[in-house]
């Protein structure tokens, strides 16, 4: 590796780290409350602050400091992440599978909205991962049902609104749910999304939003997508019998953090010397076609002046394989395939914001122009492992995986080519 890559490697982590910087929870939360300080409470009423994702342990006690009076807290994110808050329940639940300790999760949730008043004000503290933390399954499904759904739903390709139009159906707390337990009590909900375009439905389900469709919509996506005979039949029994939730009462919902604000901080921290443009902030849909849009737009750079071309957005993977991965290592994997003849100097990366991509260490990948002969150097067949989806084992061996830890925020990917 020449001392040029090295320098762009370098340069592609630490704009990777200023995009998790600017997504930071605590600091939104902080600036919601000073331009939206909260309600006063009633007398005899409690505070209820309820956070649920992978930003949970940093937005919850950001929260707790601007409220007064008597407060209940409970907070609910993945194993890895819990911490202890002073005044606060803490849970840790499985991601992106659902488990007992999720379902578990839920059920206190739902326990503590039910015994909410009007006389109360509600928080809820919403961010990316929280769909699959607590399933709290519509009866009479149990988790089982949801865990054999949730893993269908992740390897068919459904693009994320999509896969939260069906989840929502089959939850008590998902697409409103939250909503109708906690009446009458009012809801403000503070919302840090990890879905492209903010679809305030999407993100986590949406449990403080109206549902994204119906129970038949669901069911025609899924017969769309040749899935229905591959749910468990009592999710099926459901989704036919076409009963809709009863409608939510309205939220107050604030976006407080996205990818966006991610992009343009990305684009803020590009040092002299080199031209920023960010190409697409909706970098979506499957991942292979995101590879040739990010490599066609590498083709068409002008040549000798050094850019940073910056993407967001979530792409999707379709499992065809047995191998481990994520959509940020693939899609890593399948530029540097398709760059590796490319006659000047690149770096590319691309990664979770949350620091976790798929079931693996890694939050992504970091390759350049010399990726493909260092996984053939290892002994490894760079396209075998591709199609076996098995970009972790590939990246692994060419030292090119993005490894960052759990961020404590989620907005979503980004992805910034360094072309010198």
């Amino acid at each position: 590796m020449t001392p040029r890559i090295a320098e762009m490697r370098a340069l592609a982590r630490k704009l990777y780290d200023e995009a998790v910087r600017a997504a930071d929870p605590a600091l939104a939360v902080r600036r919601h409350f000073d331009s939206h300080p909260p309600a006063e409470l009633p007398a005899g009423g409690r505070n209820i602050l309820i956070a649920i994702g992978k930003a949970a342990p940093a937005m919850l006690p950001e929260a707790m400091g601007h409220v007064s009076g008597p407060t209940e807290a409970l907070a609910v994110t993945h194993y890895g992440n819990g911490r202890d808050i002073p005044g606060a329940r803490v849970l840790t639940a499985s991601h992106p599978e659902p488990d007992e300790a999720g379902l578990r999760a839920g059920q206190q949730i739902i326990a503590l909205l039910d015994g909410a008043g009007a006389q109360d004000r509600v928080y809820a503290l919403i961010s990316g991962g929280g769909s699959a933390l607590v399933p709290a399954p519509r009866p009479p499904l149990t988790l089982a049902d949801k865990q054999q759904v949730n893993r269908l739903l992740l390897a068919s390709g459904l693009e994320i609104g999509q896969v939260n139009l069906i989840r929502q159906q089959l939850s008590d707390l998902k697409g409103g749910g939250f909503l109708r337990h906690a009446a009458p009590a009012p809801v403000r909900a503070l919302i840090l999304s990890d879905v492209i375009g903010n679809d305030l439905g999407a993100i986590a389900s949406g449990p403080t939003v109206a549902p994204l469709g119906t129970p038949g919509d669901a069911l025609a996506l899924l017969a769309r997508q040749g899935l229905l005979d591959r749910l468990p039949p009592a999710v099926t029994a459901l989704l036919e019998e076409g009963n809709e939730s009863p409608p939510a009462p309205v939220a107050e919902n604030h976006l407080i953090g996205s990818n966006e604000i991610s992009l343009a901080a990305i684009r803020a921290a590009v040092p002299q010397g080199w031209e920023a443009r960010i190409v697409s902030d909706r970098l979506t849909g499957d991942v292979g076609e995101a590879a040739a849009r990010i490599a066609q737009a590498a083709a068409q750079a002008a040549p000798g002046r050094p850019e940073v071309l910056v993407f967001g957005g979530e792409t999707t993977v379709t499992l065809r394989g047995t191998g481990r991965g994520g959509r940020n290592q693939e899609l890593a994997l399948r530029l540097a395939m398709l760059g590796r003849d490319w006659r000047r100097p690149w770096v590319f990366l691309s990664g979770g914001t949350d620091g976790r991509d798929g079931p693996t260490d890694a939050a992504g990948g970091l390759v350049d122009g010399g990726t493909i002969g260092r996984i053939a150097t290892a002994g490894r067949d760079a396209a075998a492992l591709l199609a076996n989806n098995d970009s972790h084992a590939a990246l692994g061996a060419a030292g090119d995986l993005l490894i960052a830890g759990a961020t404590g925020t989620n907005v979503a990917d980004v992805q910034v080519l360094l072309l010198a």
